[in-house]
């Protein structure tokens, strides 16, 4: 996600989005408030509830965005994959761009694990998380079942531990500020395909 001070143009609603999705990356969504996300968008705070009906809108709507953000970053990577293990990799990959991206004061780790942090056990915003993860280990393992075809409880047993693998390095990438430990942890996912 590249993030930048939102434009003059645009529809309030892009605007306000976009200024959220800055100031809760930034400094997170507890201490980001409505009246700040107002004055970066650049509109009246009359213009942040016709569009949206309260913070906890706005951020259920940037889940979705951090979500979709992370599926394209994917689909441009496993486009240029070539076989099973070059798609498992492509989710690294698109981790690792995730982390060089463009952010307003540096990059500070997964936006949806952040947010997550933020959220009480059983809130819709974790829920919202887990599925994302849940998803990107799907993903993992449907790569998976076709370089193993024929064993699928072995294939979904080394999703796991891939996906958890990816987890812990971008959890450590956002310590460090870039990409690194995803790289990394790419490495050991391709000599750990090479025995698969």
């Amino acid at each position: 996600m590249t993030v930048e001070t939102p434009h003059r143009k645009g529809s309030a609603h892009d605007r306000l989005l976009s200024a959220a999705a800055i100031l809760f990356y930034n400094d997170g969504i507890a201490a980001t408030g409505i009246d700040a996300i107002v004055k970066k968008a650049g509109v009246a705070k009359k213009s942040l509830y016709n569009n949206f009906a309260s913070k906890s809108e706005l951020v259920e709507a940037y889940l979705q965005i951090r979500h979709a953000e992370w599926l394209s970053l994917y689909d441009t990577r496993v486009q240029q994959a070539k076989g099973p293990a070059e798609r498992v990799l492509s989710v690294f990959e698109a981790y690792a761009d995730h982390a060089e991206q463009a952010y307003e004061r540096g990059f500070r780790g997964c936006g949806l694990l952040n947010a997550a942090a933020e959220f009480p056990a059983g809130d819709s915003g974790r829920k919202a998380v887990r599925a994302h993860k849940e998803e990107v280990e799907s993903i993992l393992n449907r790569h998976l079942a076709e370089l193993i075809p024929g064993d699928a409880p072995r294939a979904a047993l080394l999703a796991r531990h891939l996906a958890l693998l990816l987890e812990g390095s971008i959890v450590r990438a956002g310590l460090e500020g870039n990409s690194y430990c995803v790289i990394q942890a790419k490495r050991i996912a391709a000599s750990l395909l090479e025995a698969a």
